[in-house]
């Protein structure tokens, strides 16, 4: 087993510790909370809500995502692996508190930086935290906002920026029958570390949109915009894929794929054609 493998078994394994300790330490909404049926778990409602990046839902997303066009000359290869469960809070009245950390592992082969020398490694390349207030709007449109924390943990340079940043997240949608629309984003601004390797002065910007049928199928496109103000220059990958809810004795699972192309990018970013790959676990209330 390789250490990138070690890498996916240790995360599978916090998943599964995790995911039944978010189970207890979270209320229910009654407008909008998930719960068991006397039959069959609602497929195609559970898949909506994880359209939904502030659905009242428990749900363990692992993410894997492969680029390549990286590092200087082009060459290199980058496999990123995202653990990032979202946690809702009741407040009552139907309002809802967001919390979604993100911890995002990475893994480089044949990457060369500006001294022309080529680097293969992996490590842990940053740790999120985004946080939503989602107030009750008693209609088809959402919105929340809240605070945005980034933080390297440690990262080399390797995999990103030294800096720690902070600011405000912040995401607006539309629910409108079996599609869900809208766009999510944040503004950071480095708050400290080493600038050598960038910074966090980002603009980030997703808009979204997906399609579930009736059989639990999603389609999903989305545009994942980051401009860097002290670079100047944007990274803005399209990812167009489809997913489908499966339920595995009682507990609902969701699979996704599809491909990835970097319209743009920062110096030494990813370029090109890429892809990614979705397994999401929901903990019904």
């Amino acid at each position: 087993m390789n250490h990138f493998s070690k890498t996916l078994a240790t995360l599978l394994l916090a998943l599964t510790i995790t995911a039944p300790a978010l189970g207890q330490s979270t209320q229910a909404s009654k407008s909008s909370a998930v719960s068991v049926p006397s039959g069959d778990v609602d497929k195609v409602d559970i898949a909506k809500k994880l359209a939904n990046p502030i659905a009242n839902m428990i749900s363990v997303p692992l993410q894997y995502e492969f680029s390549r066009g990286v590092g200087k000359n082009q060459g290199g290869s980058e496999q990123t692996l995202l653990f990032q469960p979202v946690a809702p809070f009741d407040l009552g009245g139907g309002d809802t508190f967001i919390v979604r950390p993100i911890v995002a592992g990475a893994r480089e082969v044949s990457v060369q930086n500006a001294a022309g020398q080529s680097f293969s490694g992996y490590g842990i390349a940053s740790v999120t935290l985004e946080s939503f207030y989602a107030p009750n709007t008693n209609s088809s449109w959402i919105w929340g906002v809240g605070p945005y924390a980034q933080s390297p943990s440690g990262n080399s340079g390797k995999f990103g920026s030294q800096q720690t940043g902070a600011g405000v997240t912040a995401v607006v949608l539309n629910r409108a029958g079996p599609w869900t629309y809208g766009a999510l984003g944040y503004q950071s601004w480095g708050v400290g570390g080493n600038p050598s390797f960038g910074t966090q002065n980002n603009l980030y910007g997703q808009p979204f949109i997906a399609y579930t049928t009736k059989t639990a199928w999603t389609l999903t496109a989305n545009m994942e915009a980051q401009y860097n103000y002290d670079a100047r220059r944007t990274s803005n990958p399209l990812y167009a894929g489809v997913s489908k809810l499966m339920v595995f004795d009682g507990v609902p699972f969701q699979f996704g794929a599809g491909p990835m192309y970097y319209v743009s990018n920062t110096p030494g970013g990813p370029s090109g054609w890429g892809a990614r790959a979705t397994a999401t676990v929901v903990i019904l209330k």
